[in-house]
């Protein structure tokens, strides 16, 4: 796209969420909320565009982008998952350089919330309004 320009946003990066628990003893695996691809490409405009994505279904990113220290995300993800309309929000920031860091990979991190209830796959529905913490590290750019 020509119009697209690197930013510490931009890239494929690996996404996961948990729900957030603040019981200490809960079970780490009990606190995921998803895993997926992200990708995000950010334009000279402050627009986002992109998809978060794994086998079987795939939502449309559209949204901004803010320079800054730190960088902010906010954007929207819909799209049909299994015949029924899915939409989750996102604000997230880039996480600076840490000095003195040893490997620092390019990370994001933020809270997504399920704007629209949608089918949970077990025969009920997961609630609108549901709030997770999340976490993606960069994969390329």
């Amino acid at each position: 796209m020509s119009n697209t320009y690197v930013t510490a946003a931009s890239g494929t990066w690996t996404y996961r969420s948990l729900l957030n628990n603040p019981d200490l003893s809960a079970d780490f695996d009990s606190l995921e909320f998803g895993r997926a691809n992200l990708v995000i490409e950010t334009a000279s405009d402050g627009t986002l565009t992109g998809k978060i994505y794994d086998t079987g279904w795939e939502l449309t990113l559209k949204g901004g982008y803010q320079p800054g220290a730190p960088g902010t995300l906010w954007f929207q993800g819909s799209g049909i998952v299994s015949g029924a309309p899915w939409i989750y929000d996102y604000l997230c920031y880039v996480v600076p350089a840490i000095p003195n860091g040893v490997d620092q990979v390019p990370a994001l991190t933020g809270s997504v919330t399920r704007a629209i209830p949608h089918p949970n796959g077990d025969g009920g529905t997961s609630p609108a309004g549901v709030v997770a913490s999340f976490y993606a590290v960069l994969q390329s750019r």
